[in-house]
């Protein structure tokens, strides 16, 4: 049983507050663009609060199973992402959107592995940091493992290709190793050995990537074509002002921004509730920083330490790059905001972590 006592209350008000706020702006910012293309404008409001309810459902879940038991399940959850990712890159079995091969379909309902790649990769991580404390120094014992292994997940993430997902898992990878006492010369030495790889992943794709740094650097040069989507961003930033035009009001998700409801729904709440209800925002996710690190400062186990630690900063340093990208601070990458873009995937994982933050929380009051 949960006990109010044994929960963090900074972790449980920023985890429903920023859910709340997901349900309502997924509903703001998707029923006009439903009902025009499906004739349904509940369509993505539905889809998301049955995606919430089973988030809810993990969320409890992951309070309730002892943290422990996820040292078992790194190298079972590891194999089974690795082939779901290995499907993904199938013809005819890896469903195609947007110009990459990002999910898997069972029935209606599509599923991103990349997603779920980042629990594993964090279970992974914190199990063998922990069980290598006493050797994390060494080549062979500490480093090798874990890097090695977390790079073929992330090289199968950049096939997709989804170069946003993989950066955030390379640098929640090198954040756990430098944490978990990793040499840094190691960590420095394989930054430098990835960046042929990275230069052989950008000529690849050269001039996608191109696109969107130019876009990055000024939008404005192509309003109407390639930087069409931060123009509209900005311009939902600027109308919002202080106060917001209200709930409901935004005029940039009236077929301008497009898709409002995923990677770019911060910029419909800036323009809704204005500078104060995104400063909420940011402050809520800033509140959830400050609560997981508080449960990893306390765990006196290890691997509890570094599950925490992984778990919020997979979080939190997603939701930074999603609001980077839609304030214009960072080139486009694709990815959605925890607990509050339209996405099913996302938001079952960020609230299973979230549980397993709280479990980790209330077996520390026990100890």
């Amino acid at each position: 049983m949960i006990r109010p006592a044994d929960t963090d209350k900074l972790l449980i008000i920023s985890f429903v507050f920023l859910v709340a706020v997901g349900i309502a702006m997924v509903y703001s910012t998707s029923y006009i663009w439903a009902t025009s293309r499906f004739g349904d404008g509940y369509l993505f409001f539905r889809k998301h609060v049955v995606y919430a309810a089973i988030g809810l459902v993990c969320f409890v879940a992951g309070a309730k199973i002892p943290y422990g038991a996820h040292r078992k399940l790194a190298y079972p959850a590891l194999i089974i992402v690795i082939i779901m990712l290995i499907a993904v890159l199938i013809p005819g079995v890896g469903y195609v959107a947007g110009g990459a091969r990002r999910w898997l379909r069972l029935g209606p309902v599509a599923f991103q592995p990349s997603e779920a790649a980042k629990m594993a990769l964090v279970f992974f991580m914190a199990m063998n940091l922990a069980k290598k404390q006493e050797r994390i120094k060494g080549f062979w014992a500490g480093f090798a493992p874990n890097m090695l292994i977390p790079g073929v997940v992330i090289a199968l993430i950049m096939l997709e290709p989804d170069l946003g997902t993989a950066l955030c898992a390379a640098f929640l990878m090198l954040l756990m190793n430098f944490i978990g006492g990793v040499r840094m010369r190691y960590l420095v030495i394989a930054a430098l050995a990835a960046l042929p790889v990275v230069y052989f992943f950008v000529m690849k794709n050269f001039g996608y990537m191109m696109t969107r740094i130019m876009v990055y650097i000024d939008p404005w040069k192509d309003p109407e074509g390639k930087g069409f989507q931060m123009v509209q961003s900005f311009i939902a930033f600027g109308s919002g002002g202080i106060d917001g035009v209200g709930i409901g009001e935004s005029k940039q998700k009236l077929f301008y921004l497009p898709e409002a409801h995923t990677d770019f729904i911060f910029s419909v709440i800036g323009e809704e509730t204005g500078l104060i209800g995104a400063g909420l925002v940011i402050v809520f996710y800033a509140l959830f920083l400050y609560s997981g690190a508080r449960i990893a400062l306390k765990s006196k186990e290890l691997h509890g330490k570094f599950l925490a630690i992984g778990v919020t900063f997979m979080i939190v340093m997603q939701a930074a790059i999603n609001m980077s990208v839609v304030l214009g601070l960072l080139p486009p990458k694709g990815l959605p905001l925890p607990f509050i873009s339209y996405g099913g995937t996302s938001l079952v994982v960020s609230m299973f972590a979230a549980g397993i933050l709280l479990n980790i929380n209330m077996r520390n009051n026990e100890a």
